[in-house]
């Protein structure tokens, strides 16, 4: 005997699967209600002088169960370090980036003198085919902040993570 099937529509963000609506938000395991995610290749940019800032802006972002992402950033113990000259550390900065959909600079006052920052900003506008958005991070406190990484920014947000998350996933879309 065959059952009939319900002729009512599906709704957005359903999708159909032998038959029958699925949910595309949920993952395929009946057991899990956690959302499915995208992985989000970062880019941070930042100073090793203020790690603490990186390291917090990391914990912050991994503190969402809901967010994955990948993170491109030169870690401080990476040969990159080593380049040669300017022109290496360059293409080796563009070849971390390359695969990003977001760089996130971290928006203190010392990024104003960074020669490298304003690099890195040179690289996400016109290093690639298509431009990289960036997103300003507002240190948690600070007070003074780069007015250069701030203009040149899609988006500045706080020192929350919510704020973070929500703004990579926009420029993304």
């Amino acid at each position: 005997m065959a059952v009939a099937r319900s002729r009512l529509p599906i709704p957005v963000g359903w999708l159909t699967e032998n038959g029958r609506a699925v949910n595309q938000r949920l993952s395929s395991s009946s057991t899990s209600s956690k959302p499915m995610t995208r992985t989000y290749n970062l880019f941070i940019s930042h100073s090793w002088t203020y790690s603490s800032q990186y390291d917090g802006l990391v914990n912050l972002l991994r503190k969402d169960l809901y967010f994955d992402f990948h993170n491109y950033s030169v870690p401080k113990d990476d040969p990159i370090h080593d380049a040669s000259n300017d022109k290496q550390l360059r293409e080796a900065i563009k070849r971390k980036m390359q695969p990003c959909s977001v760089i996130l600079i971290l928006a203190g006052i010392y990024s104003h003198y960074s020669k490298w920052i304003k690099k890195e900003i040179d690289l996400a506008k016109r290093g690639f085919f298509m431009p990289k958005p960036i997103i300003a991070v507002e240190y948690w406190g600070s007070e003074r902040t780069s007015r250069l990484v701030k203009g040149e920014a899609q988006v500045v947000v706080k020192w929350q993570s919510q704020s973070i998350i929500n703004a990579i996933r926009e420029v993304v879309r």
